[in-house]
C-alpha cells in the first residue's frame, strides 16, 4: 500500500522551500505526496513536481503581515499583535481546510512547519485516530525549557545553571502575563476545534504536542535544554537547491583574493529598504581593506546607492562560489541563510530585531559564530567594528566550520523520512 503524506506551511519561502526538500524525499521513495500553502506558491510547490492545495484565503496571510516597516513587532509588548495577526487569525480557516482535505483523503503523516497552527485541530482526537503529526522546525526552537529564556526576547543562556534557571523563570511569569492576548486569543482556537487548551503552559508549547519536532538545524546550533522533549530530533538544515544554477557576474573572478571579502544581503523578503542593512554596511567598509559583494535579492542592482570603489552587486549571485570565498557575512538573519553560511564555515555579522530574528541573532551569538547588533538598524559604526573583529579573530571562523562539519554529517530530509516511515511501523 502506498504511504501517503500531506504537508502543511504557512505561506512564506523561508517556510516552503524547506518542506517541499522533504516533500521530494517523501516522493522519491514512492509516498504520495500534497503540500498544502497559499496560492503565490503554486508554481514553486508544482515546479517541484508536488501537487499543490492551496490554503483559504482567510489563512493565506502570512507573506502580507511584517512586509513593511511599520509592520514589525518588537520585543514582547508589541509580539501580542503580531503572533494574533501572523498565525493564530489563520489558524481556524487553516484548520477546517486541513480537515476537509483529510476527509476527502485520508493521509498516513501530517508533517507542518512551526507556524501552522491549524494542525491543532488533530489533537482532538486520541492519537490511535489521526494521522502521525510531525513539527518541521525550520527556525530556532520555541518550546519552553528552565535553561531558556521565553521565546521572543532574544535572551542567551547565563553560564551558571541555577541563575540561569531562576532569571528564567522569573522572566517566563513576565511573558506570560505580557502575553496574556495571544494566550487568551490561542486557547479560544483551541476550544473552537476540540484541541486541549494551553492549561498554563507557554503559547509556543503547542508545537510539542506533534508526534515528533524535526528541528532543521544541528544540535551544536540551538541552546542546550536538560529537560528537552524526549520527540525533539536535530536533522540539520533541508537546504533547498536552486532551480537553475545563478552564473557569475563578469567582476566575479576579477576580486582580489589578497584581500577579505565581505558578502552583505537582506535576503529575498526584507529587501524593500536598504538603510536597514545594505548601505550602512556599504558606507562602513568603504575605506577598509575588503572587497564588498552585494545581492539584493532579486531587485534591480540600479536600486542600491552607489558603491564604493571595492563594492560590487549582482541581483544574485552562485552562492556556493560566493561562500567559499567570503571572510565575513553581513545580514539581517534568514536562518536558511545562515545555516548556508555556516556550511561554508563563514562567521556572521547579524542585525534583526523582530520577534524571530532576535532568537536567530541570539543563536549565532550563543553559538559563537559571528556577532549579533542587537538591531535591525545597525550603525555604520556598529557594522564596522563587527567586521574588524570578526577579521581580527580566526574563533568565530573556526566556530562557524565545527558547524559546517555538524551539517555536512546531518542526516537531512533522508534522515527525517527514515524516522517518520519507522514510527509509521511502530504504530502497526
Amino acid at each position: 500500500m502506498t504511504r501517503s503524506a500531506l504537508l502543511c506551511s504557512m505561506p512564506a519561502v523561508g517556510h516552503v522551500g524547506p518542506l517541499l526538500v522533504v516533500a521530494t524525499e517523501l516522493q522519491r521513495r514512492g509516498w504520495s505526496v500534497r503540500l498544502l500553502t497559499g496560492a503565490n506558491y503554486r508554481a514553486m510547490v508544482e515546479r517541484a513536481g508536488i501537487p499543490f492545495l492551496p490554503l483559504p484565503p482567510e489563512a493565506d496571510t502570512l507573506d502580507g503581515v511584517g512586509a513593511g516597516e511599520e509592520e514589525r513587532d518588537r520585543g514582547l509588548a508589541t509580539i501580542n499583535r503580531g503572533v494574533e495577526r501572523a498565525f493564530v487569525e489563520p489558524a481556524a480557516p487553516a484548520a477546517a481546510a486541513l480537515e476537509n482535505i483529510l476527509r476527502d483523503e485520508p493521509a498516513d503523516v501530517v508533517l507542518h512547519d512551526m507556524t501552522f497552527l491549524g494542525v491543532q485541530t488533530l489533537f482532538s482526537r486520541p492519537s490511535s485516530q489521526r494521522p502521525l503529526t510531525v513539527m518541521c522546525g525550520i527556525g530556532p526552537a520555541g518550546f519552553s525549557s528552565r535553561d531558556t529564556a521565553p521565546y521572543g526576547l532574544g535572551i542567551t543562556p547565563l553560564r551558571r545553571p541555577l541563575l540561569n534557571r531562576l532569571r528564567n523563570r522569573v522572566l517566563g511569569v513576565t511573558a506570560k502575563a505580557v502575553l496574556r492576548p495571544v494566550h487568551r486569543s490561542l486557547d479560544l482556537f483551541l476550544a473552537g476545534v476540540g484541541a486541549p487548551a494551553l492549561d498554563g503552559a507557554f503559547f509556543m508549547d503547542v508545537l510539542s504536542r506533534s508526534d515528533l519536532l524535526a528541528q532543521f538545524t544541528v544540535e551544536e546550533f540551538e541552546y542546550p535544554r536538560s529537560d528537552a522533549p524526549s520527540h525533539l530530533r536535530f536533522y540539520g538544515p533541508m537546504a533547498t537547491a536552486a532551480a537553475q544554477p545563478t552564473p557569475a557576474p563578469a567582476w566575479f573572478d576579477d576580486l582580489d583574493p589578497a584581500l577579505p571579502l565581505v558578502h552583505v544581503t537582506q535576503g529575498t523578503v526584507a529587501n524593500t529598504d536598504y538603510s536597514e542593512v545594505i548601505e550602512p554596511t556599504l558606507t562602513a567598509l568603504a575605506d577598509l581593506p575588503v572587497q564588498v559583494a552585494v545581492t539584493t535579492g532579486g531587485r534591480d542592482v540600479e536600486s542600491l546607492p552607489p558603491l564604493p570603489s571595492r563594492a560590487f552587486a549582482a541581483r544574485y549571485l552562485p552562492y556556493d562560489e560566493l561562500l567559499a570565498r567570503t571572510s565575513v557575512l553581513v545580514t539581517n538573519g534568514g536562518y536558511g541563510g545562515l545555516h548556508h553560511a555556516m556550511r561554508h564555515g563563514v562567521p556572521i555579522v547579524i542585525a534583526g530585531d523582530s520577534e524571530d530574528k532576535v532568537e536567530t541573532s541570539a543563536r549565532v551569538q550563543h553559538a559563537g559564530v559571528g556577532v549579533n547588533l542587537r538591531t535591525g538598524r545597525p550603525t555604520p559604526d556598529a557594522i564596522r567594528s563587527a567586521v574588524q573583529r570578526i577579521l581580527a579573530d580566526p574563533g568565530y571562523a573556526a566556530r562557524a566550520r565545527l558547524i559546517g562539519e555538524k551539517i555536512a554529517l546531518a542526516s537531512g530530509a533522508a534522515g527525517l523520512v527514515d524516522d517518520v516511515e519507522a514510527m509509521l511501523a511502530a504504530r502497526g
